[in-house]
């Protein structure tokens, strides 16, 4: 079982090696969903909800398939669990608040091929972390790419009131920025050890 401490865990996972934008895993939705702030948020709400059962369940099947000795089945589990999952906030989503269902549009049903939430269950299984770990490494990622998305929105918000070029405008700056977001989250890497 891997020692590490809760809090290095979660600021681990949420800055230094954010699944956004360090790992550039789940840039669909980060480029896709980042136009509102509201919309961002909530995506990543979505997200980061999916995570922590993920994880939950990914710690539970890792223990079960070394316990049957049967570790090839271990991705197809994940895959299932996250699918399930992401049914489920979808039916609740489209249930509670209809105008966020459509807000969200394809990019709610694409969380199941999130690869930002694959990777949280294979990372944390391959890390060796304890079911507590678990979790506060799921919340810990949940809120990093919440973070990224908040931050893609908030710039977008306000760049979309200035006066760019026309060249710069569009699909074009939403990569600039991006990559200057991720670049600005690489002077985190010198906290981690």
């Amino acid at each position: 079982m891997n020692s590490d401490p809760l809090w290095s865990i979660f600021i681990n996972a949420s800055l230094i090696n954010n699944f956004v934008l360090a790992y550039f895993l789940g840039i669909c939705p980060f480029l896709g969903v980042s136009g509102k702030m509201e919309t961002a948020s909530r995506m990543g709400g979505a997200v980061t909800f999916v995570m922590l059962v993920t994880a939950v369940c990914a710690f539970g099947i890792q223990q079960l398939l070394l316990l049957i000795d049967a570790p090839y089945l271990k991705l197809i589990s994940f895959i299932a669990v996250i699918a399930s999952t992401v049914q489920l906030v979808e039916m609740f989503i489209k249930k509670m608040s209809p105008t966020l269902f459509r807000a969200l549009g394809i990019f709610l049903p694409l969380i199941t091929t999130n690869c930002a939430i694959l990777g949280l269950a294979l990372f944390q299984t391959n890390k060796g972390y304890g079911f507590l770990q678990c979790v506060v490494y799921a919340l810990g990622a949940g809120a990093g790419f919440t973070l990224a998305l908040v931050l893609m929105a908030g710039l977008r918000e306000k760049l979309a009131l200035a006066a760019t070029p026309d060249v710069v405008k569009g699909t074009v700056l939403t990569l600039v920025l991006a990559g200057f977001l991720s670049v600005a989250f690489m002077g985190f890497a010198g906290l981690g050890s």
